[in-house]
């Protein structure tokens, strides 16, 4: 595989637009993509408001923050992607919906374009088969927020090979990140334990075992965590928390321990997702 110069980012959402971000600042070229032009418009918006950001607290110059900025255009199709020597899909936690774009991308990109995903707990082997391409497929799970959390999980699937595994470990260490290697298990390793962690929470609080703060300041001050888990998950948001849940019960057997509480069930149906929507946990001011 020759070496990454343009990447293709496919959800210009929260974690979209940080891995375009990190991305253009690291020197590649980059195409931020999404299904809607108002979705894309307000991508490169936070994209120009964190560099600005940036910029003010002198991590970068006025001059790089332009320089990033240029690297980026933006687009609504997935042809548009056919330049690219790398693709990262950072769109909704949803099965139905990662194997749709990766059929998509399969029609899209060509042949030798390495196409990775941003999934946090789905198969990295089964979206490889929704692909013409799965030994060129494999997780690349970044944290949230992108531009300053230093991991990026590597997932292999069964069928990655070697050189699309140096490529892409290459590509997210230029990005300045610290990588590590997840079996393609659910929840691969940071979810795995996270996730466990945050829904036992929920269920402290659903059982009235401790208030929504007093649970948050006993795991701060207790294990010396610099975010409560209900302050995490609302930080997350409880629709992710769900699904990633929900991958873990279904693909370790319905093992009740990984079983989503069913307050954050209720939360999710009732439309109370977190910081994103205003309500979670805790109830945050309007944007």
């Amino acid at each position: 595989m020759s070496e990454i110069q343009r990447i293709g980012v496919v959800g210009a959402g929260q974690m979209g637009n940080g891995i375009a971000q990190v991305s253009s600042l690291a020197g590649y070229s980059v195409t931020l993509t999404d299904i809607s032009e108002s979705a894309v418009a307000n991508g490169m918006a936070n994209i120009e408001k964190n560099l600005g950001r940036m910029v003010r607290k002198e991590r970068i110059t006025a001059a790089e923050a332009e320089l990033a900025l240029g690297r980026i255009s933006s687009s609504v199709e997935l042809a548009s992607l056919k330049e690219t020597q790398l693709v990262i899909e950072a769109a909704t936690e949803r099965v139905d919906l990662k194997y749709k774009i990766f059929e998509q991308l399969s029609e899209a990109t060509p042949t030798d374009t390495l196409l990775a995903s941003n999934t946090s707990s789905i198969s990295i082997t089964a979206i490889g088969a929704h692909t013409d391409r799965p030994d060129r497929v494999m997780g690349m799970h970044f944290m949230n927020p992108v531009p300053v959390m230093k991991l990026v999980e590597l997932i292999r699937g069964l069928a990655t090979s070697q050189d699309t595994w140096d490529t892409v470990e290459a590509a997210a260490q230029r990005m300045g990140k610290t990588t590590v290697e997840g079996r393609d298990m659910p929840g691969f390793i940071v979810n795995r334990v996270l996730m466990p962690y945050i829904n036992e929470a929920v269920f402290a609080l659903y059982e009235g075992i401790a208030s929504v703060e007093d649970i948050d300041t006993a795991m701060k001050l207790g294990t010396n965590v610099p975010m409560g888990p209900l302050t995490l998950a609302d930080f997350i948001g409880l629709d992710t928390c769900l699904a990633i849940m929900e991958v873990l019960h279904q693909g370790m057997g319905g093992d009740s321990k990984y079983r989503p509480c069913p307050l954050l069930r209720k939360y999710v149906e009732a439309g109370w997702l977190g910081r994103k929507t205003g309500r979670g946990f805790y109830t945050y001011p309007a944007k």
